[in-house]
């Protein structure tokens, strides 16, 4: 291969250190080499975690330009698995090949030209292009007002804060229990700007050595001491002291670093997204993601942009109403027997459990840091519960609980931070109004299980369900359709701004007649929902306070589950035509499945979606045609073929996709998942990729911690899915997770990964699908699970009495294709689960069924 390669370098004001880059060469003798593919995944895997920007070039003598050439299809593979990307598209060799392959890794390659070289020189062409490299700049400091919390804190606060006995009786009326909310959020506020007021600090984002401290910084000023003393008279005993000095600074230091991430580790565990930004900003891998917006609009350019959508869609909707007819309209009237009149208030006892186990996050609305309340609660638990129970004898909301502080939510990282349309408005709610929220969704959620008033099919925000659970049964449904030869039907439909649009009114008759939600409860919510405020806080900039007319909080503890009940008449329409569906919130996946030769059948859905539009009309919901998406699972005919070209849904006009995201997983054709697995290893190498620049500085236990929160979660979320998957798409999370152990235990490349794996506990892949697996049938088979999932596994039971009849063992339903219904769930739980001895399945307790479980696989992987 002949390579030109020109370097370009954008100029960066007072960055002068240079920037490097590590460059391959490769060459692959052509024939049948086996054992190129895994030695190749695992070299480049080791080196893309090992520096920024990797180049690879070289002959490699794959015909990547033909699409059927297996060997390409697995080289390519493995690139798209790790995220390198493949520059060359034109034949590089005399015989009109693509051999010689360009491959790059953070870095840009542009201007790829590939020109003829006469027969006599090489039978290769010459490639070249343009190299682009980038640097980013650290951030500049800023100011912003902060307090200062000591351990002394606690105790100044309660010595300075003024009697409370006056407010620890119920209050009577609402006015009076405004006015004792309103004084205590005061008298907080004021006792803590006496003990700890707000100061202007500097605060740089980007500070490379966050542990740096007055310790280690003395250490190394007596180091240099020594060291310029050395210098200046060349005395041994200088010397020698320089070299103490110095060995006890680096031992500090890293003493220093590692006690700084155990206990950022410690305090952000449950928090991601704090340590994926703080992860990112240390390893200088931090991308513009809009959190400077103040910069480009105002505050108040925020909230009339939030304003103004919301009234435009409404307006939308309102034209289109007059032009519907709703033929299924459904209200419920519950008998006397099942109507939730009132809250019972609470305890003391339940009062501290609930705060205890909140997060402590703190809105800019709280009077102290929801920390410190929760380090007080026992000395100010009696005028809290008392503000509590006083909301929910007379269903009524404090005016205060009503405010929100809107924090504008950037929808994704890639997107244009400029533009106001890219996002969301997140509602921050003072931590005891959610408190409140947390009492009331309790009981309410008792009400709605107890008397069966829940859809089935509405996974979002109940107990025992999930993502995972939601899509184990619709992707078991479409596996069993295509197993009997079928092709299927996939719509998932997408609302506009759905939270923000709901009808008050309506909600409240949903509430009363299809609920059964009366007295002083229909009250309290007729009360939380009138008279909101809300307006958006940018870098310290409050815009105008704006009036909520519609909709349900979003980042409330209410508003999903509100939601839902909205939209509760849904599951009827749908059953109306036949069609099988399931939610998630506002997330609605509809499919339905025919014979190739009776795709008439699909007029359903289509009427189905028409219906559905209209009701959503009447209900103030706006169906996004656009953001619809239609997918046709089936085998790879002609039948299906021509059905992806020709597919358009009445109301909505959409066209079938290729792939969809589905809650999180992307679905393709024939659900094998491929597109889905290659994300994943892209994701989890980016991540792995910043915690092996860290991994020097951390402890073992903190690296694992690292490596369980940012990579396991992602392997782990909705493996069950891929039970029964190809070798070929497995091994490729293999190659994810071997990489890992590697990082986390600093073991050599070419050393085996097996033992390290075993060491460490990791199940692998193949037995963590497995373990997930029979967990949720251990969970289905014991009440853990959603009755939809429970539904599609039966215990064996024989005609006759035979000895196998106690043994526990669960009916497997006959497939005609292993290829799709042996992927089923209600394949695969019952086969793994016969397999499983009987003292794993005969566990009592869902922790002792873990542990047995693991034990059990972990000996079937490593013994």
């Amino acid at each position: 291969m002949v390579l030109h390669i020109t370097l370009s370098r954008e100029t960066i004001v007072n960055d002068k250190s240079p920037m490097t880059f590590v460059l391959a060469t490769v060459y692959r003798p052509p024939g049948h080499h086996t054992d190129f593919l895994q030695e190749f995944a695992d070299f480049i895997s080791e080196l893309v975690l090992a520096t920024d920007k990797v180049l690879i070039v070289g002959d490699f003598n794959i015909h990547v330009d033909i699409e059927n050439d297996a060997l390409a299809a697995a080289f390519t593979d493995i690139l798209n698995s790790i995220g390198v990307r493949q520059h060359v598209s034109g034949p590089t060799h005399c015989r009109n090949h693509t051999l010689d392959l360009i491959l790059s890794h953070g870095i840009d390659v542009n201007a790829v030209e590939i020109l003829q070289q006469s027969d006599d020189i090489s039978d290769h062409y010459l490639v070249s292009c343009i190299l682009q490299m980038t640097k980013t700049v650290n951030s500049t400091p800023y100011y912003k007002y902060g307090r200062t919390i000591t351990s002394t804190t606690k105790d100044c606060f309660l010595s300075n804060l003024p009697d409370l006995s006056e407010f620890l009786s119920m209050s009577n009326s609402s006015e009076k229990l405004d006015d004792v909310t309103e004084t205590i959020d005061s008298l907080f506020s004021r006792t803590l700007d006496t003990v700890a007021p707000l100061r202007l600090r500097k605060i740089k984002e980007n500070s490379p050595t966050p542990w740096y401290n007055e310790h280690t910084r003395a250490l190394k000023r007596a180091a240099q001491k020594m060291e310029r003393s050395w210098r200046k008279t060349k005395l041994e005993v200088f010397r020698t002291a320089w070299q103490e000095c110095t060995l006890s600074y680096r031992k500090a230091l890293k003493s220093a670093r590692s006690d700084y991430f155990s206990t950022l580790l410690e305090e952000n565990k449950h928090n991601p997204r704090y340590l994926f930004n703080t992860v990112a900003k240390l390893t200088k891998n931090k991308e513009p993601t809009g959190t400077d917006y103040a910069h480009q609009h105002s505050s108040n350019d925020f909230m009339n942009y939030f304003t103004s959508k919301i009234d435009t869609i409404r307006d939308k909707i309102v034209t289109m109403q007059p032009s519907i007819t709703v033929s299924h309209q459904i209200v419920r009237y519950r008998s006397p027997g099942e109507q939730f009149n009132s809250f019972s208030t609470i305890g003391q006892e339940e009062l501290y459990k609930l705060v205890k186990s909140s997060k402590p996050t703190t809105c800019m609305l709280d009077p102290i840091p929801s920390r410190l309340l929760k380090e007080m609660l026992p000395d100010l638990i009696d005028p809290l519960l008392n503000i509590i129970n006083s909301s929910l004898s007379l269903g009524y909301v404090p005016k205060t609980f009503k405010l929100a502080a809107i924090k504008p939510l950037i929808k994704k990282p890639q997107l244009d931070p400029n533009e106001l349309t890219n996002y969301r408005p997140i509602s921050n709610l003072p931590f005891l109004s959610k408190i409140l929220e947390k009492v009331v969704s309790s009981q309410l959620s008792s009400f709605l299980q107890k008397n069966d008033i829940c859809e089935d099919f509405q996974s979002g925000f109940r107990p025992y369900h999930s993502t995972e659970t939601a899509l184990i049964r619709v992707t078991n449904d479409l596996l069993l359709s295509s197993d009997r030869g079928c092709i299927s039907l996939l719509v998932l439909l997408d609302l506009s701004a759905a939270f923000d649009t709901v009808d008050h009114n309506i909600l409240l008759n949903r509430l009363e007649n299809y609920v059964g939600i009366s007295g002083s409860a229909l009250a309290w919510f007729k009360s939380y929902l009138s008279d909101r405020h809300q307006f958006v806080a940018v870098n310290d900039e409050v815009s105008y306070r704006s009036q909520v007319q519609y909709g349900v909080p979003q980042g409330s503890v209410l508003g999903p589950l509100l939601f839902t009940l909205y939209m509760l008449p849904l599951g009827d329409i749908i059953r109306k035509y036949g069609v099988s569906f399931h939610c998630y919130a506002d997330d609605t996946q509809l499919y339905i499945s025919s014979r190739p030769g009776e795709t008439y059948q699909f007029d359903k859905l289509t009427d189905c979606v028409v219906e559905l539009k209209n009701w959503m009309t009447s209900n103030f919901l706006l169906l996004n045609s656009e953001k619809t998406e239609v997918l046709v699972i089936g085998p790879k005919t002609s039948a299906c073929n021509n059905l992806k070209h020709c597919l358009i849904l009445d109301g909505c006009s959409v066209n079938s996709s290729p792939s969809v995201r589905n809650l999180g997983v992307l679905f393709d054709g024939n659900l094998s998942f491929e597109n889905h697995i290659s994300s994943i290893c892209k994701t989890a190498f980016f991540h792995l990729k910043n915690i092996s620049k860290l991994r020097p500085m951390l402890s073992m236990s903190n690296a694992e911690t690292l490596i369980h929160a940012f990579m396991t979660s992602r392997l782990d979320y909705c493996n069950a899915l891929l039970g029964g998957c190809s070798a070929r798409l497995i091994n490729k999370l293999q190659l994810v997770q071997n990489a890992a152990a590697r990082v986390l235990t600093r073991t050599k490349k070419y050393d085996h990964i097996s033992p390290v794996l075993s060491t460490l506990h990791w199940l692998p892949i193949k037995h963590r699908i497995d373990f997930k697996i029979l967990l949720i049938t251990y969970k289905a088979l014991n009440g853990l699970a959603p009755q939809y999932l429970s539904e599609l596994l039966s215990h064996y039971s024989p005609s006759h009495p035979l000895r196998s009849q106690n043994s526990g063992n669960l009916i497997i339903p006959r497939i005609s294709k292993s290829t799709a219904g042996g992927r089923s769930f209600s394949y695969l739980a019952p086969k793994l689960w016969n397999h499983l001895p009987y003292n794993v399945r005969d566990a009592d307790t869902l922790c002792q069924f873990k542990s047995r479980l693991k034990t059990h696989l972990f000996n079937l992987a490593y013994t």
